[in-house]
């Protein structure tokens, strides 16, 4: 009876073992994205798979009939999927294979929703055609009717894809700026136009034919967006994509997802309830039967517990070294980018899986060599010293102790998996390795005057996308300006000290005031709210329900502020964000917390302002603790490292990274904002000023790739810590 008892305890344990490792893995959806992120594979995607020839045709598909050239499409995947969409579109797909491995759905359904790559296709043309036509204007028209048949060839080159030879200037009186742009609207839906007119009329006025031309020009496009999203809704089921059946033809063989599904329905069932009971009556045996003394019934129960755990660990190395057959081998039709990719994903899920498994299996091996051990323990301590226990007295607490180690041992391999395991509370930033990293040594991507976008209508936008988009395409940082609605005084005064070209200017004074009237409250404004406005109350409250939506996220708001600080205490109060407002070290030389640490705490809003230091602990002047470098760069050629507010030597680095030579300009964004020249850049800063960059703050973040520039530089540093 003793040695089935102790058999039935090794191979329970073993079975509570894997089935518990099954439950932290392969059961639980935050697992692989956590496997996806430490095999870079989202960046991969980007930076190896879609830019391989061999998947042309798949990113040529994916923007349709549009007239944009090849080298464009590989440009700017990240603006038609960006990489908070497809991280969220594969978390779909796990949580639907999860679900159908735990037998809560009865078909394997990866099931894409692809509706926001439609609208991104749309975004995309936009800015597309806003670099097609920048800077394209050269020479003077002197009469209207000279410039406007030069605006109808510009914009039949515009509708077909090509860039105007040149545009016409010239500079239009008020009246004739509205004769203009009521044409150009002829191209604009009705529902379109209230909004547009006004930064076509101030572009035409001041002689910028560029940006009244990209204003409009997606709509002279004619069908050929709506025909690109249409081809694409025509190979889904309105937006949605059933990817099983495609898969299937592919060659790809979904057998052996049933059965791991057959494996895991099992060892969440009966299975591991049974292995429990089995185990811990199996334990009682050993340590309450026989005649044998209470030291040999100990080390019975201890022996077969190290075995057990000793057990589990050669099973799971052995399924390590047979997994390599249950792997999903890529047809040859596939690029060999994908190939790899695979193939890297696949073994590093199985290696966290084992992993996971010999924490675990080392719980029971532990409890175990500790049962076996104790008899001796107490016969050299204990007994030596004449403390001697009598009979009963003695089997009470040894029995007591025994059955504690065996139900924890039985208990942990059941929850320990579940510690070893991933937990979305360890994601920080999208990244598991980030979360131990402190705030000051993390590099964030940052969006300057992030409140001035074309999305909200801005004269002079300096972003594309609203904030929210900002942040669903990875800005962690915000650069804004929060202002009160000057009054028709304060509109040329404010305008001197605007980046606004000086044509612009004028336009403002007189087109903004019939546009834009005065309004009370607190606004975020680039220098005149006149030129565009959103409410700032409203604006924190989005950003907080972002932060909710997004639990491993971490923002911070570096703030441009005429509004002083106990009004902007307020209007964060009244935002709700009190509760997730963090507040800095009174010493600004004092080292930060690690990310995890300010994500485990839920206070993951760092607010600092320009001008003001309080009265809100939170509220705290960001050159108290950081340094910047110059922001009035008109060439990309004078970018240095110099210092600037801020001196040097604080623990936080602020890289103004963009170009502004009489307002923002596309052109150069598309130079700085390059992945290299931004890595070089922040290479030499950070070896002149002698600390790491933190935020790399940009002008159009969507143009270039200075999202994967960041996601590199805490690569290179996490590396470097390794």
């Amino acid at each position: 009876m003793r040695p089935t008892a102790w058999a039935v305890l090794a191979l329970s344990t073993v079975v509570l073992v894997l089935a518990g490792c099954a439950r932290a893995t392969v059961l639980n959806r935050v697992f692989y994205q956590a496997v996806l992120d430490e095999q870079g594979a989202y960046e991969r995607l980007y930076d190896e798979v879609l830019v391989d020839p061999a998947t042309a045709r798949v990113t040529r598909d994916l923007l349709g009939r549009l007239p944009v050239p090849e080298a464009q499409v590989t440009a700017n995947l990240k603006n038609v999927l960006p990489p908070a969409t497809l991280r969220t579109l594969v978390d779909e797909q796990i949580g639907h294979a999860v679900a159908y491995l735990r037998g809560q759905e009865p078909r394997l359904r990866l099931s894409v929703d692809l509706r926001p790559v439609l609208t991104n296709v749309g975004s995309f043309a936009e800015i597309y055609l806003g670099d097609l036509v920048a800077s394209a204007q050269g020479r003077e028209s002197p009469d209207f009717a000279a410039f406007t048949r030069e605006l109808t060839a510009a914009l039949d080159d515009i509708s077909r894809g090509h860039r105007p030879d040149n545009l016409p200037e010239l500079r239009l009186e008020p009246a004739a700026a509205r004769q203009a742009a009521q044409w150009l609207m002829g191209a604009v839906p009705e529902d379109r136009r209230a909004g547009l007119r006004p930064q076509v009329e101030a572009s035409l006025g001041s002689g910028d034919v560029a940006s009244a031309l990209a204003a409009v020009g997606p709509y002279a496009l004619g069908d050929r967006v709506p025909g690109s999203v249409s081809d694409l809704s025509a190979l889904t089921d309105d937006g949605r994509w059933n990817a099983v059946p495609d898969l299937k033809a592919a060659g790809v063989d979904l057998g052996a997802a049933e059965q791991a599904r057959y494996f895991t329905r099992l060892a969440l069932g009966w299975v591991q309830g049974i292995a429990g009971v089995l185990a811990l009556g199996a334990g009682c045996v050993l340590a309450f039967t026989g005649s044998a003394s209470w030291a040999v019934r100990v080390r019975r129960v201890g022996t077969a517990l190290a075995a057990s755990g000793a057990l589990s660990a050669v099973v799971l190395a052995v399924a390590r070294w047979q997994i390599g057959d249950l792997m999903m081998r890529p047809p040859s039709s596939w690029p060999p980018s994908v190939g790899r990719l695979l193939d890297d994903v696949q073994h590093g899920a199985a290696d966290a899986l084992l992993s996971v498994g010999l924490i675990t299996s080392a719980l029971p091996l532990a409890a175990g060599l500790a049962l076996a051990g104790a008899p001796w323990a107490y016969q050299k301590v204990v007994a030596r010293r004449g403390a001697r226990l009598t009979g009963r007295r003695r089997s009470a607490v040894l029995g007591t102790a025994g059955g504690a180690l065996v139900a924890v041992a039985m208990i942990g391999a059941v929850l320990v998996p579940l510690a070893a395991g991933k937990d979305a509370r360890e994601l920080c930033l999208g990244s598991e390795s980030l979360c131990d990293r402190r705030y000051d040594q993390v590099a964030f991507l940052a969006t300057h005057n992030a409140m001035s976008t074309t999305a909200d209508r801005f004269i002079g936008p300096l972003q594309d996308p609203d904030i929210v988009a900002q942040l669903d395409a990875g800005a962690r940082g915000l650069l804004i300006d929060t202002q009160t609605w000057e009054t028709p005084e304060e509109v040329a005064e404010r305008l001197r000290e605007a980046d606004f070209p000086p044509d612009m200017k004028e336009q403002i004074t007189r087109l903004a005031e019939r546009a834009n009237p005065p309004r009370p409250g607190m606004w975020l404004c680039h220098a005149v709210c006149r030129a565009g406005a959103i409410p700032l109350v409203e604006t924190l409250r989005e950003i907080g329900t972002w932060l909710d939506e997004h639990p491993g996220e971490l923002v911070t708001l570096i703030v441009q502020d005429a509004i002083d600080g106990e009004r902007t205490r307020e209007a964060f109060r009244r935002a709700g964000l009190e509760r997730l407002l963090f507040t800095p070290d009174a010493d600004p030389n004092h080292p930060w917390p690690t990310l995890g640490e300010m994500i485990d705490s839920g206070r993951r809003l760092v607010v600092f302002a320009e001008q003001a230091d309080g009265p809100a602990p939170w509220y705290r002047n960001f050159y108290r603790y950081g340094m910047e470098t110059p922001f009035s760069y008109t060439a990309p050629e004078q970018m240095n490292c110099v210092p600037h507010r801020g001196g040097t030597g604080k623990r936080l680095f602020l890289l103004n990274h963009f170009i502004t030579d009489m307002g923002g300009s596309r052109l150069d964004a598309a130079v700085v904002n390059k992945r290299d020249f931004i890595l070089d850049r922040a290479r030499r800063c950070e070896k002149e000023r002698g600390r790491p960059v933190n935020f790399v703050a940009v002008d159009f973040a969507t143009i270039g790739d200075a999202s994967g520039a960041v996601d590199r530089l805490n690569r290179e540093r996490l590396n470097d810590s390794g």
